[in-house]
């Protein structure tokens, strides 16, 4: 049958269906047109975009470079793999270009101010009377003249802002080029809180799930491949097609300040967790699929971070150039590989494996055995090139981690760029280097000139043919993963729909109930818990000091309520005399010491470098290495960082004194501590002030309450260690998990991996069997 190319205007009149032959109709929903093949795939496209259709065989396909004729890549019946080939090959180099950037953070709307700040028709974007699903100027110009697709979405004003700003942009990239759709991205999103690993990706009306720790605290794989599954179902409808997750580092330091974004310190239950997680999200089954596991319902996963970060010397992050080395005292660097290679790499699900990975920004000192570099992972050949590419046979989409190629302004600012080990090379030789390692794509880069200027780097070094196969080989991989989700026949979506979509009562109510799940009783002396309903209760305010974000933005002093006063008082009579109370409840948090450097001191002429504090009272470093392991920025004039003999005071001490004064005041009547666990804490400074402690990961104040009153039986177990005290900390080695002398409270129980009470004792059952056999190294 000779192919048709079929004439659109028509439609954008009508709003009632049309009937094409006996394979296909259109229908106009909204702003755009929805196109049913019977017996083949669901195609939707925008009147203004000046897409045409072509018929084939009784079938339509978009026609979206606009020559008339059915492409490969436009052919949906063709193996993936063939169409994006097909495409590549088509691409010009600054096309690829565009491909190989991933946005910096876009709030929809577009923020007002700050760093993520966007205009509208130069005003800003607030003032400017654009609605809020428009397109910001600056998302214009990287989508046009930088060929910008993969977009980072951080905070939505709702779901129905998020689909209408995602139909708006479709609609404006369909029309331009070869017609490629934007493969959106964010950060998880389903806490209970806006603390993801960004802040700004939270937001909008979501089902509300326990944070990484707390889904490693229910030891319970299902639960999180039933999480990876709802997630991605409200991703989608968030017009979010790829999530930049999960994050499989182990928390083999109890300092780093990400622990709460991981599943743990031990490498068997994060590796189980990763694969769950990763086929939950990634696998669409039934009308949803479309071959191979991938399907409508899919969100490709980015697994992160390569080859593991959770080894930081002395606990410090590598946002941060005080934070840049991640050491391996232990020799245990190839047991941070397990979630990946174990993992990651090898699910159960017909997708096979993590569709992209991000390694992380940390120079692994003195790993490079090959090449003897000590540079950023993803700027490092022997990590990305002779192990994952070639070792271990990755070969799907490698994403830098965000402003890796920027240069640095300073050693503790948040926003700055993070060149770590590279600091001498340009802008576009950072570019290039990374491309020539097996890099595919730049994290948090709008513009598409460094890239391009690489491509003439390698026409140069190695000529024409040879780069143009390079660029080709990332843009399929980028490019296959857009195809899988089915982007190209439809990235459009009912906003009406998309709202119903997302959160739903079934969505909430799984989330809730991960929550109550995972919730650990590390004590509960003479069976303190649970409480009576309808008693009276005392609950002292918390105090929070003045001090900065991790954006380094100002942030008030505060004196409140730690819970919601009113969701309380539905289980229980408050009072703020504790003599009048039965029983006390103290919510805290963990001791913040913040990440190990004092900018003031370093300003008064120190090396700026302190502990990272697990407890709440002060601590002066004893037992700690000096020399470091690692050292040296092109900020600093020396390279010894040690911090021996250092003091580190916490900025919430107050919440220890929350528990020792209402114990004082309680006088022997029972006091409750629910603690929220974002690190390892010496629990040695208040266990003795507590009848009770509930430990959890981030969930609503109503799942402790189940808990405290009985509604609820406790079930979760501890994902990672309790120190004793610090020197245990200082002694651990930062690269092996579970090797800290844990703490014995009491009772005499002892808070070690996988230690959890129930009502009747500690809990030992078949994940205890499974997961608190000693660790295998990968060695």
């Amino acid at each position: 049958m000779r192919k048709k190319r079929i004439s659109i205007g028509l439609l954008s009149l009508l709003t009632a269906s049309v009937t094409f032959g006996q394979n296909w109709t259109e229908t106009k929903t909204g702003n755009w047109v929805k196109v049913t093949n019977k017996g083949g795939q669901t195609l939707g496209y925008s009147p203004t975009s000046g897409v045409k259709l072509l018929s084939d065989k009784g079938f339509a396909f978009k026609d979206l470079n606009k020559n008339g004729k059915l492409d490969k890549y436009e052919d949906w019946r063709l193996p993936v793999e063939v169409r994006a080939k097909d495409l590549a090959t088509k691409l010009s180099v600054e096309q690829i270009a565009g491909l190989m950037l991933y946005s910096k953070h876009q709030p929809i709307p577009a923020a007002p101010a700050g760093p993520f700040v966007g205009t509208y028709n130069g005003k800003i974007f607030a003032q400017s009377g654009a609605n809020v699903s428009d397109l910001s100027d600056q998302q214009r110009e990287f989508l046009t003249k930088d060929n910008l697709r993969h977009v980072l979405i951080t905070s939505v004003q709702s779901p129905e802002a998020a689909a209408a700003w995602n139909n708006n942009a479709q609609a404006l990239v369909e029309g331009l080029g070869m017609g490629i759709p934007i493969n959106s991205s964010s950060d998880p999103r389903h806490g209970t809180r806006a603390d993801a690993e960004y802040n700004a990706g939270a937001g909008g009306a979501i089902s509300m799930w326990p944070g990484s720790l707390g889904l490693a605290a229910t030891f319970n794989p299902k639960l999180v491949q039933k999480f990876g599954q709802i997630a991605a179902t409200e991703y989608r409808a968030l017009g979010i097609a790829t999530a930049l997750s999960p994050q499989v580092d182990l928390a083999t330091d109890p300092r780093w300040n990400r622990a709460s974004g991981t599943f743990g310190e031990d490498p068997n239950l994060a590796t189980d967790m990763a694969r769950a997680y990763i086929d939950g999200f990634q696998t669409s089954t039934g009308a949803n699929e479309i071959t191979g596991g991938w399907g409508y319902a899919s969100v490709n996963a980015m697994v992160k971070h390569w080859p593991g970060g959770g080894s930081g010397e002395g606990g410090r992050d590598a946002h941060y150039g005080y934070g840049k080395y991640a050491v391996y005292p232990g020799n245990n660097f190839q047991t941070h590989f397990m979630p990946f290679l174990n993992g990651a790499f090898k699910l159960k699900g017909k997708t096979g494996m993590a569709s992209a990975v991000m390694p992380y920004y940390t120079i692994s000192y003195n790993q490079d055995k090959k090449y003897g570099e000590n540079v950023g992972n993803s700027y490092n050949k022997y990590i990305i090139h002779d192990l994952l590419r070639t070792k271990y046979k990755y070969d799907g989409v490698v994403c830098t981690d965000w402003l890796i190629t920027a240069d640095e302004t300073a050693v503790d600012v948040f926003l700055t760029g993070k060149s770590w080990g590279v600091e001498k090379l340009s802008v576009a030789e950072r570019h290039y280097k990374i491309l020539m390692n097996g890099v595919d794509q730049f994290g948090g880069n709008n513009e598409a000139k460094p890239v391009t200027d690489a491509y003439q780097m390698g026409v140069k070094e190695h000529g024409e043919s040879f780069m143009r196969a390079r660029f080709e080989q990332s843009a399929v991989r980028l490019l296959k993963n857009v195809f899988r989700v089915g982007l190209f026949e439809n990235p459009y979506l009912d906003p009406q729909v998309a709202q119903k979509a997302v959160g739903t009562p079934e969505f909430m109510k799984a989330g809730y109930q991960a929550q109550l799940e995972s919730v650990v009783m590390l004590k509960n002396k003479a069976k303190a818990l649970p409480l009576t309903k309808g008693k009276t209760v005392y609950i002292p305010k918390r105090f929070t000091p003045a001090g900065r974000n991790f954006l380094g933005m100002q942030t008030p002093e505060k004196l409140d309520y730690p819970v919601n006063l009113a969701v309380i008082k539905k289980y229980f009579t408050v009072t703020d005399n504790p003599a009048e109370a039965d029983y006390a409840l103290v919510f805290i948090q963990s001791p913040n010491s913040g990440g190990g450097y004092d900018s003031e001191q370093a300003k008064a002429g120190g090396t700026g470098y302190v502990p990272v504090s697990l407890q709440y009272g002060d601590y002066t470093a004893q037992a700690t290495r000096n020399p470091s392991i690692a050292g040296g920025d092109p900020m600093e004039t020396f390279t010894n960082r040690t911090y021996a003999g250092k003091t580190a005071k916490t900025i919430n001490s107050s919440d220890l004194t929350m528990v020792t004064e209402t114990y004082a005041k309680m006088k022997g009547k029972p006091v409750i501590v629910a603690l929220q666990v974002s690190n390892p804490t010496v629990a040695k400074e208040f266990e003795a002030q507590s009848n009770a402690i509930l430990a959890h990961f981030g969930v609503q104040d109503q799942a402790l309450l189940e808990i405290m009153t009985g509604a609820h039986e406790p079930s979760a177990l501890l994902p990672m260690q309790f120190p004793a005290d610090m020197k245990t900390v200082e002694t651990q080695a930062e690269d092996v998990p579970r090797d800290m002398t844990a703490y014995k409270d009491s009772e005499g129980n002892t808070y070690d991996f996988g230690f959890g009470l129930n009502w009747k004792g500690v809990i030992k059952d078949a994940r205890t069997a499974t997961y608190k056999k000693p660790v295998l190294s990968m060695k």
